[in-house]
């Protein structure tokens, strides 16, 4: 390594103008993208990347991550906006930063490969709305699923950077797998695809930071192109391993603004800016803009996502990571998923099921969709396998794994599970080797037919073509079709303070304000009588006044009774002297059957006589592949639930006739919801 790329440190007045650095540290801001991902679920919307962007224009970042990834399915599914708008106004607002993209190689932004036609429309309306650089990666680093889009992205005059997808074989660089020689060989192969620069993507940060000097210097010396390091803050490591990628010659880092930073999402840059401050990697960046920048997001934005944030850990490291390898967006979706299956004490089941599921598929990097894929089938495993059978639930997205539709895997699957996952696929039992586009057929016309007359335009074809089910929804909303719900609709920073003013109350036992009562005192008229509910009775006082006797008090003589049970009160007697005659008991009356409960859950009951086949897991109705009238057999599919992003095919439950169908394509539904009913 040559002197140029080594830290040194410089005598520097700081009463003067800073002197620019020999070998400036480049910098990329994931804030717009990876921050809000990593930390709430990528919920952030446009609106609240406005405030900050023109401030953010003048950094001087290498380039801003601002679309990609997640943003183009939480966006249309949860946040009721179009995903193309967030470029075209973040761009009006920004116009001397190069905007970066997260590009899932051929599957695009969505769960699965795309045809080939649909990647090339994607990627030219990317590049031509504003994306400048595409950080482009395979869930696999089979570089072959970047055959289509390169040329696209060159073709388009823009910044092809491929990355390699970093992953352990165990705890530390090395192995039979995930070895120096894979990464080189790796980098040698995105280099001969002209790569412009080459990222090392550490999702869920697990690069120790001498692995990370090793790994940096040993790619330094084998390509010639930039190398960038990404790694998420998770394991608690990244901070570390920056210094030491730095003093190995990396050329540019991903960081986040402070409020965004730390947690599952990346290292701050403040602290970097500081610590590199008189050395020759000196960013150059203005503190004082950094801190202005900070406290817009601090106290004017980050308020209204707080809620999604997990407060109940105190500590913002996960050692857990280094033995899971989930990334932390994963992780935190994981965690909410077997929590609306009132399964979360099955977390640690899970936990011990994901190395295993990810050997069995092999040795897979746990990136998007991998790492999707590994953890629902890992759920599916802990919650309906038995001592008999392993697999009983296999996603669709794992079968397109086995068959070869995502590529080629680091090592073989598991033949056992492989066979098993294949049996009666639609595609065939035998698995493919060539490119996994090369076996689908077109898809982009048959989408603009399906959209005919509520698409107005390519962009919002790509939406369907991308998800069908909420794209389509989601142009409902944007056209007026529909009326998009409550949920979706924008929080105001108003909207938090009274939220939080009403937690206040609540916790000081003042939500509900009690009106007093006078309590009339006791008079000369006092009478007392016995109450009789079954074997028990109350004592009971009640007074005239004026007119036909009021209740006063009701002291419980016994136990508690049941609410439901028929009261019964005895006959009133004549005052004595002595005070009021003993009371009679009143023949006792059976007691009302309770009525039903009435579930909140939509359809969790029909009234329809048959087998049900309920819901194992909340999800979204994809499609029913029957139909009321149809016929089915014990064991095949008759719907496919999307959950966690990934679908599962429901078996029949009984052989006979489909009677009701409760449910449509892109209904939510909950666990153990009646989704149709066979007789």
């Amino acid at each position: 390594m040559s002197d140029h790329n080594q830290v040194k440190i410089t005598t520097m007045d700081f009463s003067k103008e800073r002197p620019k650095a020999e070998n400036p540290l480049k910098i990329q801001d994931v804030t717009f993208r990876d921050g809000h991902q990593s930390l709430f679920a990528t919920r952030g919307r446009t609106e609240d990347m406005i405030p900050i962007a023109e401030m953010m224009d003048e950094v001087g970042f290498w380039a801003l991550e601002t679309w990609g990834g997640a943003t183009f399915d939480a966006m249309h599914r949860f946040l009721n906006e179009d995903p193309w708008e967030r470029i075209k106004t973040l761009k009006r607002y920004i116009k001397k930063t190069r905007f970066s993209m997260l590009l899932r190689g051929q599957n695009l932004v969505g769960y699965r490969n795309y045809a080939d036609d649909v990647a090339r429309a994607f990627v030219e309306r990317a590049a031509h709305n504003g994306i400048d650089i595409f950080r482009t990666f395979d869930a696999l680093n089979d570089y072959r699923n970047f055959e289509t889009v390169v040329p696209v992205i060159k073709e388009s005059g823009k910044h092809f950077q491929g990355c390699i997808c970093y992953s352990l074989t165990k705890r530390r660089l090395g192995g039979k797998v995930y070895n120096l020689e894979y990464y080189v060989k790796k980098a040698k192969e995105l280099e001969t695809m002209k790569a412009d620069s080459i990222c090392i993507k550490d999702m869920a940060g697990l690069m120790a930071p001498y692995d990370a000097y090793v790994l940096v210097k040993a790619l330094k010396d084998a390509v010639s192109v930039p190398i960038h390091l990404h790694s998420h803050f998770t394991s608690g490591m990244a901070s570390m391993t920056h210094l030491k990628a730095i003093e190995a010659g990396v050329d540019i880092l991903d960081t986040c603004m402070s409020p965004y930073g730390f947690r599952t999402s990346h290292p701050a840059l403040g602290p970097l800016v500081m610590t590199l401050m008189g050395t020759n990697r000196d960013t150059g960046f203005d503190i004082k803009l950094l801190a202005s920048i900070n406290e817009i997001l601090e106290r004017e934005i980050l308020p209204k996502y707080r809620y999604l944030l997990d407060d109940t850990k105190v500590s913002i490291i996960d050692t857990n990571v280094l033995v899971h390898q989930i990334p932390g967006g994963m992780l935190s979706n994981l965690v909410n998923q077997l929590r609306e299956m009132d399964a979360l004490d099955k977390l640690d089941k899970v936990y011990a099921e994901l190395p295993k599921v990810r050997e069995d598929l092999g040795q897979v990097p746990l990136v998007t969709p991998m790492s999707q894929i590994v953890a629902t089938q890992s759920i599916n495993n802990v919650l309906f396998d038995d001592e008999k059978e392993r697999y009983k639930m296999i996603t669709a997205q794992v079968k397109d794994l086995c068959y070869g539709l995502y590529g080629k895997t680091p090592v073989p699957i598991n033949p056992k599970i492989q066979k098993k996952a294949l049996k009666d696929y639609p595609k065939g039992e035998k698995p493919i080797t060539c490119r996994p586009a090369e076996v689908l057929e077109p898809e982009l016309d048959k989408a603009k037919e399906d959209v005919n007359g509520l698409a107005t335009d390519l962009e919002d074809v790509l939406i369907y073509a991308l998800y069908p089910v909420t794209g389509k929804r989601f142009l409902k909303w944007k056209y007026g079709k529909e009326e998009p719900p409550e949920k979706v609709m924008p929080r105001t920073l108003e909207d938090v303070k009274a939220e939080q003013e009403l937690i206040k109350k609540a916790l000081a036992g003042k939500l509900i304000e009690k009106k007093e009562k006078v309590v009339p005192s006791k008079g000369n008229n006092l009478r007392k009588f016995n109450v009789f509910v079954d074997d028990e009775y109350f004592e009971v006082g009640v007074e005239e006044i004026g007119g036909s006797p009021i209740v006063s008090y009701i002291q419980q003589a016994q136990r508690q009774i049941p609410v439901q049970a028929p009261v019964t009160v005895a006959p009133t007697v004549p005052q004595t002297a002595q005070g009021p005659q003993a009371a009679q008991p009143a023949p006792e009356k059976p007691a009302e059957p309770a009525k039903p409960v009435i579930t909140a859950s939509k359809k969790m009951e029909s009234d329809t006589k048959g087998t049900p086949l309920k819901s194992p897991m909340p999800g979204i109705i994809v499609n029913y592949k029957k139909q009321v009238g149809d016929s089915v057999n014990t064991g095949e599919t008759v719907v496919i639930l999307e959950a966690m992003k990934m679908e599962n095919a429901l078996p029949s439950p009984a052989s006979g006739i489909i009677k009701s169908i409760n449910f449509a394509s892109g209904d939510s539904v909950a666990r153990n919801d009646v989704l149709c009913v066979i007789g």
